[in-house]
Order: C-alpha cells, then structure tokens, then sequence
C-alpha cells in the first residue's frame, strides 16, 4: 500500500469517527433541550397523526418553502433531490453485489450529480444577489458552498470526463469496511474528490448543515396546535411539578 493510500485510509476512518460521534451528540443535545412553549407555526395540524403527515411534506417536498418562494424553493429541491440520488448511487462502492435498486439508480445517479450542482449554483446566486440575504451570510455559509460544489464537479469530472479504476475505488472502500485495506489508485482528480468529502464529514456535525436531523426536534414543525385540548408542560416543568409535589 503507498504512502497516499495510507493517509486516506487513516483520514477517512477519523473523518466517519467524528462524523458518527459529532452527529450523535448533537442529536442528544436537540432531543434534551426543552421545549416549554407550544408554538407551532400555523396553519399546523392539530393531531399527531397530522404532524407526522407534515413533517413528511416538509422532508419529501420542501412544502413551507414551496409556499414562501417558488425560485428557492426549486433549487433547494434540485440540489437536495440530486444530493439523495447521488448518495443512493455510491452505495454500489460499500456492496457486493450491489443490490438491484441501486443497480437500477446507477445512470440517474450520474445526471443527478448535475442537477445537484446546478441547484447549489442558483443558491449560492441567491446569497449573492438577494441583498437582505447576502447582509446576514457569513463566510461559513460561502465556504460551504463551495465546498458541496467542489465535490460535485470532480464527481462529475470523473463520471463524464476523464474516469478512473472505480473496481479499485469500490475494493477500497469495502477494505476499509471489513479492515482489508486496499490501494488506491494514482489518480489526483480521484484525490481531491475523496479528500473533499471526508472535509465534509469532518465540519458536517458543526455546520448549518445540521437542518437535516435538526428539522425533526423543531417545535415549530413536530408540535401539534393542540394547547385548548391538551396543556403543554415541559419535560423539566414536570420535574419540577413532582419536586415540589
């Protein structure tokens, strides 16, 4: 194994360390903090079974965006649809064989992989040329763009371009899976691809990325606009309640 392989190897098993334990213990932080008002945003359902109906129109089409801007709203669904089958596609790389649904995403996967890149180009526009949004971006914002639109491009670069050994990709990948490990090979754009995803994983559990798991702990969305029927109490309330009872 050289010494580029090595590095990756090392890199990308911190990269899934970090990402596991930085996802875990900011999902226990979400699903610990209290939520002592019940505030819904309205119109909101007003049964369970209406908020989970909600919660479903929100993950699946971006409903709340669909009816607050239409332009957004349809590259946000571009770069997250596109996002989902990429990431559904590369499965292939940690199965073997690779199962029949993904088999069948494989050519859909690769044109999403543009579509996902043209919908982070329209948003980063936006941050760009949308004063009110352009004044509250930090250059965290900016940089993870970038970053999601680096990956993008030297995916597409070597699905569309100028290729590489994706049979030696997949045996590395499942080396690492099963502690094999596997030589990489010499290819610098397949590098650069690899090193820019395990950044990813690396800032992904301190990022604003953190909407994705973050959406089902809001209260704005997971509350039903139920407080006549039932009385809201907070976890901590009731404590407090039994304390002092």
């Amino acid at each position: 194994m050289d010494a580029a392989s090595l590095a990756l190897t090392f890199l990308y098993y911190g990269a899934t360390l970090v990402l596991v334990l930085g996802l875990a213990l900011r999902i226990r932080r979400y699903a610990t903090v209290p939520a002592p008002l019940k505030i819904p945003t309205t119109p909101a359902p007003i049964s369970r079974t209406g908020v989970v109906l909600r919660m479903i129109r929100e993950l699946t089409l971006f409903e709340s965006l669909f009816k607050s801007n239409k332009w957004i709203w349809l590259f946000g669904w571009m770069f997250h649809f596109g996002l989902l089958l990429v990431l559904l596609r590369h499965l292939r790389y940690f199965t073997d064989p690779v199962w029949g649904w993904v088999a069948f995403l494989q050519p859909y996967g690769k044109y999403a992989s543009l579509m996902m890149v043209i919908g982070l180009l329209g948003l980063w526009f936006r941050r760009l040329a949308v004063d009110r949004v352009r004044y509250i971006s930090a250059l965290s914002d900016h940089l993870m763009l970038a970053l999601l639109i680096a990956i993008g491009v030297t995916g597409i670069a070597m699905t569309f371009a100028v290729g590489t050994d994706v049979v030696a990709v997949k045996a590395f990948f499942l080396g690492l899976m099963w502690f094999d490990w596997q030589t990489l090979p010499s290819d610098p754009l397949l590098y650069s691809h690899l090193i820019l995803v395990a950044l990813l994983m690396l800032v992904f559990p301190f990022s604003k990325l953190l909407h994705a798991p973050g959406m089902f702990f809001s209260p704005t969305r997971n509350q039903a606009d139920n407080p006549r029927e039932h009385r809201h109490v907070s976890a901590w309330a009731l404590k407090l309640e039994k304390g002092n009872g």
